[in-house]
């Protein structure tokens, strides 16, 4: 997992930044992929390098409308992490070029499965 400049880049919502990962049939862990699933594109491997803030919910407005602290947002947070290694709908993904590099906007809920190394 490589860092080029994404510090600058913000993840909105439910959203998450994935780094595609090499063509492999088994992951680091030793979860085996399904044949023929990078030429069927239709599921893709990645690591998530940065996530949204989750999934907003309401303000609760109790009649103080002039509190600025009503007004802040609040997010559901998203079960993803930076490091998981996903596995994704590949037609969920928006593809983009950062720095000449390629990278992936999938919403959490294309993400069909995480690997998580916990230390």
């Amino acid at each position: 997992m490589s860092n080029n400049n994404i510090d600058n880049l913000i993840v909105i919502g439910d959203r998450v930044l994935i780094e595609p990962s090499l063509a492999t049939k088994k992951t680091k862990g030793g979860l085996l992929l399904p044949a023929g699933y990078q030429e069927k594109e239709e599921v893709q491997t990645g690591y998530i390098l940065k996530c949204g803030p989750g999934y907003p919910l309401p303000s609760s407005n109790d009649g103080e409308e002039w509190n600025p602290a009503d007004r802040e947002p609040r997010y559901l947070p998203l079960q993803v992490k930076p490091g998981d290694m996903a596995i994704y709908m590949a037609k969920n993904a928006v593809e983009i070029k950062y720095d000449s590099k390629k990278y992936f906007i999938v919403p959490q809920g294309a993400i069909l499965m995480v690997e998580r190394e916990e230390f």
